[in-house]
């Protein structure tokens, strides 16, 4: 397969350090793009938000033809988020241009916010491609109108991949679900209770889905030299569906631990004094981060788990097109979990 000289914007994220492994072990020459400089692979530093400093780090990537794109500053304030999104990528754009770099084509990610589900919508599922949009401001929505308006006077194009629940086996990224069910689980075996679903009945029994992080980079590089895949957009997902109820009840056997009802929590609130509990753990374990604060995204967890509607994604367009993977969303969890503790990020 073609390969090409690769700029990861977002390379220290969950999704970011995925397409950046899975480039760089097949022969790409990759370059990361993040706030703080990174060790694995050659790495730029810049603030996509500081236009200028944006530009004059782009001057040593002149080389690049294909943008990952996965950089990301969420607020809760849904127009604030579109526009300092939207104006993050144009900043990384405009300096690339200024650079004269030969970009072919943007690889950009968008989750299932595309389809409205943070608006508290009853997405219609499984949800397509084609599926009308919601009322704007969405982040997603602003980059790909910016990106298509772009791409018009321009010489290269671009694909939009729309990934569920990202799974990996990094921290320091707060949506990461296998970090907040492994620290979840770990806490409540240093506690001696039960593994009990932190949220409601009934986002206990819906029907939920993830994304393999490496599956996803694997279809980041399809994504990149698939020539008929220029200006589409594609669900990613692992290509099968679970209830909580069954992958809790796996989580816990995997991890020698019982299981009872559920308790539905506000994990924000209900882990606040938990730190003490494992910087003890973290002591006791030589583990790397002992700041749970730090290490954790409960209300990324309180999102997940609180999700009262199915969130199902028809990938048959992206299977259409040549991309055909698929993987156990069992698997690709514990994978995760277990990766973690061998990195002595969970205990």
């Amino acid at each position: 397969m073609a390969t090409g000289t690769a700029l990861v914007a977002g390379a220290a994220g969950i999704i970011g350090d995925a397409v950046m492994h899975e480039l760089g072990s097949n022969g790409w020459k990759v370059r990361g793009l993040s706030r703080r400089r990174l060790s694995a692979y050659p790495s730029l530093q810049a603030d996509l938000t500081d236009a200028e400093a944006t530009a004059a780090a782009m001057r040593d990537a002149a080389d690049t033809t294909h943008l990952f794109y996965a950089a990301l500053a969420p607020d809760p304030d849904l127009a604030t988020e579109a526009s300092r999104n939207a104006a993050m990528l144009g900043n990384l754009l405009d300096g690339l241009e200024a650079a004269g770099a030969p970009l072919q084509r943007v690889i950009i990610y968008q989750g299932f916010k595309i389809y409205g589900i943070h608006l508290g919508a009853k997405v219609p599922t499984p949800a397509r491609e084609s599926d009308p949009p919601h009322m704007p401001p969405n982040l997603y929505m602003a980059q790909e109108a910016a990106l298509r308006e772009r791409a018009a006077r321009s010489r290269w194009d671009y694909v939009a991949l729309r990934p569920d629940v990202v799974v990996g086996d990094i921290w320091g990224n707060p949506m990461n679900i296998a970090l907040v069910v492994g620290a979840f689980a770990e806490i409540s075996r240093a506690l001696g209770i039960p593994l009990r679903f932190p949220g409601s009945d009934k986002a206990f029994g819906q029907l939920v889905q993830f994304t393999d992080s490496r599956l996803l980079a694997r279809a980041s590089r399809w994504a990149a030299v698939t020539e008929r895949a220029g200006g589409e957009a594609f669900n990613v997902t692992n290509g099968d569906i679970f209830r909580w109820e069954r992958m809790w009840t796996d989580v816990a056997r995997h991890l020698g631990l019982e299981t009872a009802s559920p308790v539905p929590l506000t994990l924000v609130r209900h882990m606040a004094d938990k730190g003490p509990l494992w910087q003890t753990l973290a002591e006791r374990h030589g583990l790397g981060q002992s700041d749970l604060a730090r290490l954790v995204g409960w209300g990324f967890g309180d999102f997940i788990f609180h999700t009262e509607t199915d969130v199902i994604s028809d990938v048959n367009k992206i299977y259409e097109y040549g991309f055909t993977e698929r993987m156990s969303s069992t698997t690709s969890l514990l994978n995760a979990i277990d990766s973690l503790k061998r990195q002595k990020i969970l205990p």
